[in-house]
């Protein structure tokens, strides 16, 4: 079941941050409960940053993390000259513009980065990709759906935290939205139950706890979480559909993955990519 698109005004994600583009500020919606954060952008366009505003800065909550990572301030890198942005109406294909590579989520402070997510001059190998996935005969299905269906290339990120939490974030990129909506989101990732389990997970659900609320628009999302009783790890996913990309978030923890830090990344991922 993929998220309806409605107005960003949900909560236990981490707080949305003012965008810069080319000298203006676009105000980003910015609301916080007493527990949890509401996460919004407002606005499109080419390059922009993203800030966050320090926790000590919101009144009522000067307190310790409340499990948020301090990510670095975004930037998403600027479009060629002449280039629409991918939910631009002219730009039917929902391409990319900008490199690939350069909207990928950064590692939050003090992580480790994994290095052989880096790949070749910063694209992975699709087989490299594909062995998050634990049943050769879903590696082998994929991987001849990605190829007839003209998968361009594929960057990627992964890093660890100082709790254990391992983290990988892929980037799928085709010829157009339709393309990434038709083949992939739409019949693999857009139901309750996932099509496809990553390696490690016994029994995965949709994730009833992220609120449907929380969007980006022209990003479709649908996020996993595996349930109890799970083995010595559990584990966090999500597919996300932008434009020409498809993107993959997973996160895997000993003991508990928690969802205040996925939910961030993903949503994170999601303005950059959106």
């Amino acid at each position: 079941m993929s998220e309806q698109q409605v107005p960003v005004g949900a909560e236990d994600v981490p707080a949305a941050p003012p965008v810069r583009e080319g000298g203006r500020v676009l105000r980003a919606a910015l609301r916080w409960t007493a527990a949890v954060v509401v996460f919004a952008v407002a606005g499109a366009g080419t390059a922009y940053g993203i800030t966050r505003m320090e926790r000590t800065d919101v009144p009522g909550l000067a307190t310790e993390s409340d499990g948020r990572w301090d990510y670095p301030s975004l930037t998403r890198p600027p479009l060629p000259a002449g280039s629409p942005g991918p939910a631009a109406e002219s730009n039917p294909a929902g391409t990319h513009h900008a490199d690939l590579r350069a909207l990928l989520l950064p590692a939050p402070e003090g992580a480790k980065e994994d290095k052989a997510l880096r790949g070749e001059d910063g694209w992975l190998a699709t087989d490299d990709f594909l062995k998050e996935y634990g049943e050769k005969e879903d590696r082998d299905e994929f991987r001849q759906k990605l190829t007839d269906a003209g998968l361009r290339h594929v960057a990627a990120r992964g890093w660890t935290t100082g709790d254990g939490t391992r983290t990988r974030v892929y980037l799928l990129q085709f010829d157009t939205a339709a393309m990434v909506e038709e083949t992939f989101f739409n019949p693999y990732f857009s139901y309750s139950d996932p099509t496809l389990s990553v390696r490690g997970a016994e029994s995965v659900g949709y994730d009833e706890g992220f609120p449907e609320k929380i969007v980006v628009p022209g990003v479709q999302r649908t996020s996993y979480v595996e349930a109890k009783p799970y083995g010595k790890e559990q584990e966090r996913y999500a597919y996300l559909a932008a434009g020409d990309v498809l993107a993959v978030v997973v996160q895997s923890r000993e003991g508990t993955a928690h969802a205040v830090p996925f939910r961030q990344t993903v949503v994170l991922q999601s303005q950059l990519l959106g």
